[in-house]
């Protein structure tokens, strides 16, 4: 009787973490903020990433969490998600006008705290007295790798563009930023990329420079056998947005496009390179569907790998977002479709079974057709 009492409970617990992983994940998130690196980044020059190995993944709304940034860096994640809203000259961070505070800027959520880190990464000594050589990133032990930081414009875009500009200037004085020179991409400790209502002409407006990378339209790609630019291609002027007229039609709107959906984007997929972006994105619910019979069709799997390949074939970065977070074997089962099919950067809430899990492996099969035993991850 005993034993069958403790097997049912060991039962009900799977089933809780399996069809409530919210509140389940959110418990593996401290309740509250550890402090163990905002107030102090250590004692040794380079420590403060020195047990974290990086991890494709990018945090989803990272503001949302106890601890934004940190959090999402003690997981590993090589991304972060922070949306901007400009109101009386300052950029203020949160999902809606309603969630904006005083406290909650752009600056003191993210690039203070950034900059600070790539300080103590990148520390000036008796033993290291140059900064000639490419600077550091984040993450100790693994410092050529940069940490994305997604910001998506959520009111007037062409507003907002000067303001972001200007805050990422001690980043560019410091050679921290990614950048494109006028003919190739040079990686540095961050790379900025813009979406949302991010105008894309500010993006390319100048032909020589550019350090904030736009967000492009994944759900264009599989056209790209049909565009005309190769990439690294000359277009008039510098400007890659009077190269070539799509007749795919628009999606322009007055609102809050979203990420990888901008209606200041070019429909043409091939007007999109490493020149100008960074990411491709869309919509996963709106582009691919919902997985209704418990697993993907063949039909979408063909979609996700012919936006996959166009993305790519541009020189891209594959990422989805508002991937279906519930049951939490469905989702665990698409993003090891996701990774097996060439995603680049798994967009993520749990940053705990993002992190731990190693999604290109596992069963074939839909998600419901386990059990499934995840190995370490070993991404870097």
């Amino acid at each position: 009787m005993l034993l069958g009492i403790v097997e049912f409970i060991i039962l009900a617990c799977g089933l809780i973490t399996t069809f409530f992983p919210d509140e389940v994940d959110d418990s593996l998130d401290s309740s509250t903020p550890t402090g163990r690196f905002s107030s102090d980044l250590g004692r040794w020059p380079t420590d403060f990433s020195a047990d974290i190995q990086p991890v494709a993944c990018a945090s989803h709304n990272d503001y949302w969490r106890k601890e934004p940034l940190f959090s999402a860096l003690r997981a590993g994640c090589t991304g972060v998600e922070a949306d901007v809203w400009l109101f009386d000259q300052d950029l203020f961070v949160g999902h809606s006008t309603q969630s904006l505070t005083p406290e909650r800027t752009l600056r003191s959520l993210y690039l203070d705290p950034i900059f600070k880190i790539l300080g103590s990464q990148n520390s000036i000594s008796a033993f290291h007295p140059s900064s000639d050589i490419q600077p550091s990133g984040v993450f100790d032990t693994k410092p050529s790798q940069t940490l994305v930081l997604l910001i998506d414009f959520k009111n007037d875009g062409d507003a907002i563009w000067p303001y972001v500009s200007d805050q990422l200037q001690p980043f560019r004085e410091k050679n921290y930023l990614t950048y494109f020179n006028g003919s190739s991409v040079i990686e540095g400790p961050i790379t900025v990329v813009v979406t949302g209502n991010a105008p894309f002409s500010s993006v390319v407006a100048n032909p020589h420079y550019r350090d904030m990378f736009f967000d492009a339209p994944l759900a264009l790609m599989d056209k790209v056998a049909e565009s005309a630019i190769p990439v690294g291609a000359s277009v008039p002027n510098g400007n890659p947005a009077d190269a070539v007229r799509s007749t795919i039609p628009s999606t322009r709107s007055d609102g809050d496009q979203g990420q990888g959906q901008s209606g200041s984007a070019p429909t043409n997929p091939s007007i999109y390179s490493p020149a100008n972006s960074y990411y491709a994105s869309v919509d996963f619910r709106a582009s691919i569907g919902f997985p209704w019979r418990g697993h993907l069709s063949s039909q979408q799997k063909e979609k996700i790998r012919m936006q996959i390949a166009g993305a790519h074939a541009r020189g891209l970065k594959v990422r989805y977002w508002n991937v279906p977070s519930w049951p939490k074997g469905l989702r665990f089962y698409i993003w090891r479709v996701l990774v097996r099919e060439g995603v680049d950067y798994l967009n993520v809430d749990d940053l705990h079974s993002a992190t731990k899990g190693n999604w290109g492996w596992g069963r074939k099969g839909p998600w419901w057709s386990g059990p499934w035993r995840f190995r370490p991850s070993t991404t870097s």
